[in-house]
């Protein structure tokens, strides 16, 4: 029996079957990831194999190869690491300039995340209702670098509907993991889009503007208007995982049709004389804040599991 994981807590996983209808089901041994360890070996996106055991419970035994998957650094263990979700055509990363604010260098770190694994970035400016003026100019820099960068930008409001049809036309038919810090507003902007799946919101603590956990587990949803969303807790903290630390400068798009021209093959942008990209950021055809945030990921050992 084969079934989609849409939902788990642990150490039962909901999995809808070809018919749409839902069972609970556990893993049966231990299923490992090749160059480092995870603390969920099934994750929501998954497509899998079930029997029923001597119990009568269904058991997962097959995990079928995943075409892509999207990880973050485990909240308490350092050393290992959380798949967010698999099998997904786009992720969507939704930030704020104010209430609460997200800084660019985890903008960076989850898009770096998303293009090493072969997963679309889009990125979903909310709360635009609640900006002055020195936030309007962080929207205008954000939508100009990444833009730039050849991400899909979208500027919404809940309140007051801007970009809500834009979000809708992106997300239609597709798998999208939806991402962010806790009260950025991930779950209001999925309820205005589909008020059917009416998910838990939380207000946004005045004193540490950071919002209440409200997604405790990663879960798909399905959309009336065809395809998923796939909810993920909010992410205080983004480490990337699986890649060698000379490797980072390919998942900054930008970089890439500047960096046939260095002089050498091998070159990181960083020391290297007759590096094109260090010229393309000084001629500005490369956003400097972006190269800052590769130089800023790049050296922060801390964050990296490098294999």
């Amino acid at each position: 029996m084969q079934g989609l994981v849409i939902k788990s807590t642990g150490s039962w996983y909901e999995v809808e079957l070809e018919d749409k209808s839902l069972i609970s089901a556990r893993i049966r041994g231990k299923f490992r990831m090749e160059g480092f360890k995870v603390t969920n070996p099934v994750a929501v996106g998954d497509l899998v194999d079930m029997e029923k055991d001597k119990d009568d419970n269904y058991v997962i035994y097959t995990i079928h190869p995943r075409k892509n998957y999207i990880i973050r650094r485990s909240v308490n263990l350092s050393k290992q690491y959380h798949i967010l979700a698999a099998n997904v055509d786009q992720a969507v990363l939704m930030v704020s300039a104010t209430h609460p604010k997200t800084y660019s260098e985890f903008i960076d770190r989850f898009l770096v995340t998303a293009t090493a694994y072969h997963i679309p970035g889009v990125i979903v400016i909310n709360k635009t209702d609640l900006y002055g003026e020195e936030e309007m100019a962080q929207l205008k820099d954000w939508m100009e670098i990444y833009s730039a960068a050849g991400y899909t930008c979208v500027a919404t409001s809940v309140v007051s509907g801007e970009g809500i049809e834009e979000v809708k036309a992106l997300l239609a038919n597709k798998i999208s993991v939806v991402s962010g810090h806790s009260g950025v507003g991930k779950s209001s902007l999925v309820n205005k889009i589909d008020p059917s799946m009416n998910l838990k919101t939380a207000i946004v603590s005045e004193m540490h503007e950071q919002g209440k956990h409200t997604t405790t587990f990663a879960e798909m949803h399905p959309l009336v208007l065809g395809g998923y969303i796939i909810d993920t807790p909010g992410i205080k903290g983004l480490g990337l995982a699986d890649m060698k630390k000379e490797e980072v400068c390919k998942y900054f798009p930008e970089f890439l049709q500047f960096s046939d021209n260095c002089r050498f093959n091998n070159c990181i942008h960083i020391k290297e004389p007759g590096c094109a990209v260090k010229e393309a950021v000084i001629s500005k055809q490369i956003r400097e804040e972006r190269y800052n945030g590769y130089l800023n990921i790049y050296h922060d050992d801390e964050e990296i599991h490098y294999r």
